[in-house]
Parts: structure tokens; sequence; C-alpha cells
């Protein structure tokens, strides 16, 4: 079955592309590549059980089991060996990257307190965004008696071309809320 999100992209959002920017082909509208999930955990270097619960609080929340990130060299003012376990990613692509998308602007972020829409200036050179969330417990999925330790996290959208601008109508016409500024 065809998520959601995937089924309005292809139906809706391509149509709008090219009326508002003029493209022909729609082949050259931008495309969600990938969306990455990855979850720095510093506190992992005393207490290996920190990163075993952020380990299993991503799986719970991406469904796709996380790599394990390895430091790639030592820093001693940071008490950091090389080779030593520090964080965790998930990269989700096609299906469970569109459900992912659509858990997170549909139900995900209104959980926010105080919420009033996500930064528009966290686009790169490339027009792939950034943004950072606080605590894995605003997500429906983490039951929060059983959270031991905050844990925040940066979600990446990888697009696989287009401008700025392009990118963000994007994913405001998937359902994206940027703050108003």
């Amino acid at each position: 079955m065809i998520p959601r999100l995937q089924k309005k992209y292809k139906e809706e959002c391509i149509v709008k592309m090219q009326e508002k920017f003029g493209i022909k082909n729609y082949l050259a509208v931008p495309k969600l590549e990938k969306i990455i999930v990855s979850m720095g955990v510093g506190k992992a270097i005393s207490d290996m059980k920190i990163l075993d619960s952020a380990v299993q609080d991503l799986s719970i929340i991406t469904g796709q089991k996380p790599l394990v990130t390895r430091s790639k060299k030592a820093i001693s003012n940071f008490k950091l060996r090389e080779n030593l376990s520090i964080g965790c990613k998930v990269t989700l692509r096609r299906s469970r990257m569109y459900e992912f998308l659509d858990r997170l602007v549909n139900v995900t972020l209104p959980r926010i307190r105080d919420f009033n829409g996500v930064s528009r200036k966290s686009f790169d050179a490339q027009g792939n965004y950034n943004m950072g969330i606080e605590e894995q417990s605003i997500f429906p999925e983490i039951d929060v008696a059983k959270v031991s330790h905050t844990q925040g996290m940066n979600i990446t959208f990888v697009f696989n071309q287009g401008t700025k601008e392009q990118t963000h109508e994007l994913l405001s016409l998937l359902g994206m809320p940027f703050s108003k500024k």
C-alpha cells in the first residue's frame, strides 16, 4: 500500500511545483530522497546503557534498526578515545520515509509545547533541510515512564535536486509547519 504523503506528492505536489516554478518536465521537480535521523550520545562515554536506550528509542520511533556510529579520532579534552560508540543513526527511504514524515508533521510536531513552527533558515546550499528536536519523548511511540535520559536528535531531509525556494515549497506542500517569520 502506498503511503498517504507519497500519493499526495505524485498527484498534487508535482503539478503545483510545475505551475509555480515553470518546470516543464515532471522529473525535474525536486524529490525527497531520504530522511536521516541521528542521535549524538556524548554521555555514552561513561555509561553504555545510555547508548543502548537511545538505540532502542530510535528503533521504536523510526521502525528500523539504527546504525551505531563510532568516533573517528581521539580527543583528550572530551575524554574520547578512537573507535568508541558515541551515537546512532537511521536512514529512511521510500515508504518508511513518507510514513515517518507524515507522523512527524501531523502527530509529533503539534505535541511540542508552545510550538510556532519550524525554522525557515535551516536549508543548506543544496536545498537540504535540517531540524533538531530536543527530546525523544514528544513522539507518541515512546513511553514517557520508561525514559531514563532525555535525548535530542537531528533530522535531515535530503533532496535529489532543487534550490532552497523549491525544496521549501515542496516541504510546505507536504505539510511541514514553517514559522511565520
